[in-house]
């Protein structure tokens, strides 16, 4: 890793769980000295325990950044240990859902660098997305760090405005539950015309990863990919007709569950 701030002062992991372990493999696969990294987590993993980082030992007295990884659920209780490090030049990123940027503000001080993520689960192999944006305080500087540090799990965008990110939560953070419930289905469906279950499963996981990949790397857009397979008057049409219906398919239906994940973000914004 590049960020010689880091590498120098330090980087402190609060909560390491599963998106936290990935986080840090990452890390450590890029070069971050396990020696830079301070892990705060009162149930350490075999995994996590077995490496070379300093668990649950003092901290540095100003590190370059805190990640928080806790549950929002624990962030009453594990956040507030981290004000001592507040109001500095200690960058404080966060991953933790449905927490906004003010209660770090309030928790921390309003003049501490905070930058808010949305990774998703795809994460856990380096295939992650993950948005962020920042307070005033943080600035670009804060950004390139978040983002040199969470791209080691996958692509990182930036923001405009911390509201988007009830979306983003919608699309991408919740997104990887919509495509593995595709996956049950799928197979479930072709099962029901004959299949036996593990070849269906198969078939639909390496399906969906395909098309995925296929997607990911080819310069058309996926409405273009969609055409390009789609015969006139042949199967792939036959079953387009029933997913693309505007009442019942895939565009009403995916609006509906996107809604649905967004409005629940900003609900527990709130109630945070």
């Amino acid at each position: 890793m590049k960020d010689s701030r880091i590498a120098a002062q330090g980087l402190v992991l609060l909560g390491c769980g599963k998106m936290g372990s990935a986080m840090l493999a990452g890390w450590l696969a890029r070069g971050l000295p396990p020696t830079s990294v301070w892990v705060q987590d009162p149930h350490p993993s075999d995994w996590l325990a077995a490496q070379s980082v300093h668990l649950n030992a003092e901290l540095p007295q100003s590190p370059a950044l805190v990640l928080v990884a806790v549950k929002p659920q624990m962030m009453g209780d594990a956040l507030p240990s981290m004000a001592g490090l507040g109001n500095g030049k200690t960058v404080f990123v966060s991953v933790a859902a449905g927490t906004p940027i003010s209660y770090f503000e309030q928790t921390l001080g309003v003049q501490t660098p905070i930058v808010r993520a949305m990774p998703n689960t795809p994460a856990a192999i380096s295939k992650g997305i993950t948005a962020i944006v920042g307070n005033d305080v943080a600035g670009s500087g804060a950004l390139d760090e978040a983002e040199l540090l969470l791209s080691a799990v996958g692509e990182v965008v930036r923001l405009e405005t911390e509201g988007q990110i009830d979306a983003v939560t919608g699309v991408s953070g919740s997104g990887p539950a919509y495509v593995f419930h595709m996956i049950e289905c799928l197979a479930a469906a072709g099962e029901a015309e004959g299949l036996p279950a593990a070849l269906a499963l198969q078939l639909a996981k390496a399906t969906v990863a395909g098309a995925g990949a296929l997607a990911a790397e080819a310069e058309e857009d996926p409405a273009q990919l969609r055409i390009n397979v789609t015969s006139p008057n042949g199967t792939t049409q036959a079953a387009l007709e029933v997913l693309m219906d505007k009442d019942s398919g895939f565009p009403a239906l995916l609006k509906r569950a996107v809604k649905a994940a967004t409005h629940r973000s900003r609900e527990l914004a709130r109630d945070g």
